[in-house]
């Protein structure tokens, strides 16, 4: 990889994994447009590397506090609304964790093209721009339910077919089940850890026993980019959608696909 192509790529990485406009869509267009070839095992590693330490230190003082919450619940069987949250999290990766296991196989031999990716990027935006003009916005990410809860996990399991984006997906769950614009998003944000963490340490395994060669350099660039690029979008996501909601990205997804249709079908 050039010195570019790890910049650019590092920086989409760590901002798209966060907002809801499909990381895919934007690995796609460089690909297409540019000829760059497939970043690797190891860029893959140190960029999950970089957002889950980003999201890690943002939500630092949630994640200690549910942390000690749920093992209270777990040791002493004392649950408190942080004990709850953190039970809720990891019931909704479930289905994630079981849609990757039993489908990647199938969502790689048959979803991974151009055109599902536009189409998806293109019919999840308008779905998340459904769910924000008709949100109720009653309820924070502490008064959700098991129930609700576990309905956002299922969305996120469609996040594996390429194009949909799973903070989008998470987000516009939430909206629809009642959510505030704030709650949907910090659910969603902490819904990515356990999910980031699983990913990462499944390329990692891959990387160790494939025997490829590793660019320490690369790596580390790599990493310390999409760190600093999920960091900022996190922090500026938060505050741009009490103020604007979700269209701006909804948008920005409906051009994105068209775009990836017409460079497609050049």
């Amino acid at each position: 990889m050039t010195m570019l192509e790890i910049i650019v790529l590092a920086i989409v990485q760590g901002l798209t994994e966060f907002l809801p406009i499909s990381s895919s869509a934007h690995l796609v267009l460089p690909s297409q447009v540019l000829g760059w070839q497939d970043q690797g095992l190891a860029f893959d590693v140190a960029v999950h590397v970089g957002t889950l330490i980003a999201v890690v230190q943002y939500f630092r003082t949630e994640v200690t506090t549910m942390a000690g919450a749920w093992c209270n619940s777990v040791l002493k069987q004392q649950h408190n609304q942080d004990s709850k949250l953190a039970w809720w999290i990891i019931l909704a990766t479930i289905p994630a964790g079981l849609a990757g296991l039993f489908g990647k196989d199938f969502i790689e031999a048959y979803l991974r093209s151009g055109y599902v990716i536009a189409a998806t990027t293109i019919v999840f935006g308008l779905l998340l721009w459904y769910a924000d003009k008709t949100a109720k916005q009653t309820i924070n990410e502490y008064q959700s339910g098991w129930k609700k809860v576990l309905i956002i996990g299922v969305a996120q399991a469609m996040a594996l077919v390429p194009g949909t984006s799973r903070s989008g997906v998470t987000m516009t769950a939430g909206l629809m089940l009642g959510m505030t614009r704030k709650a949907a998003a910090r659910f969603s944000f902490l819904l990515s850890i356990p999910l980031i963490f699983l990913a990462g340490s499944y390329l990692t395994l891959k990387l160790f026993t494939s025997g490829a060669d590793v660019i320490w350099s690369d790596m580390i660039l790599g990493a310390v980019l999409s760190y600093i690029s999920a960091l900022v979008c996190i922090h500026l996501f938060l505050k741009v959608i009490e103020r604007m909601g979700m269209l701006p990205f909804v948008i920005y997804r409906l051009l994105l696909g068209v775009a990836l249709l017409v460079v497609l079908t050049i």
